[in-house]
């Protein structure tokens, strides 16, 4: 059975905790989505420039608003594109953005034994993830965390991609959903690489 926020008991976060950590993976707990804001303002430094995957968790906990806002130190990356009204430009100031020096995103479930995994429909967000990105920052609330890799992929099909279909046809009107074009299970990060990758876990439900 899946992990959920109502049943997740304080030795499984402390097991998964453990089991990121042993593959080269930062692990830092925070309390509630106030204190990963933040801490992910901390963890960044001015001047840096910085890109996001799409992420209800991000807006959950104010990143997006903030980078919105501009009232921060940082160069985010997605402004231009924002701007930009050339597709073709467009699409490559988006590959740009894959070497940004921050990647801040989500994931879409932590096994207790160290993998994690994240499903993407056009795989933007998973080359930032797995190597372009010098540092990557990953938010995730406690109900992400399930009991094998198994059940985490489980996870993805029974429970996000259900979620974000809703969502997508709510913000299309019904013309658009979604679909996994790429899965990631993320097992380890290989010191050599000399990236930074962080899990900044939030003790409390936050996201889908």
């Amino acid at each position: 059975m899946m992990s959920t926020a109502t049943t997740m008991s304080s030795a499984a976060i402390d097991e998964a905790v453990k089991s990121v950590r042993e593959r080269g993976i930062s692990v830092e707990v925070l309390n509630t989505r106030a204190e990963a804001l933040e801490r992910l303002k901390a963890i960044i430094p001015g001047g840096a420039s910085v890109m996001t995957g799409a992420s209800v968790t991000l807006r959950e906990i104010g990143f997006e608003d903030l980078l919105i806002s501009k009232a921060h130190p940082w160069r985010n990356l997605k402004d231009a594109i924002a701007a930009e009204k050339d597709p073709a430009v467009q699409g490559l100031l988006r590959r740009q953005g894959t070497l940004a020096d921050y990647f801040v995103g989500s994931v879409h479930a932590i096994a207790q034994t160290g993998e994690i995994v994240i499903a993407s429909a056009t795989g933007s967000q998973l080359a930032p993830y797995a190597f372009s990105s010098s540092n990557v920052v990953w938010v995730a609330g406690i109900q992400k965390i399930t009991r094998t890799l198994e059940d985490g992929i489980r996870r993805v099909h029974e429970h996000i991609i259900p979620h974000e279909e809703e969502r997508m046809r709510a913000m299309t009107g019904g013309k658009m959903g979604t679909m996994i074009g790429k899965l990631m299970i993320f097992e380890r990060e290989a010191a050599f690489l000399g990236r930074t990758v962080t899990l900044l876990l939030v003790n409390e439900p936050v996201g889908d």
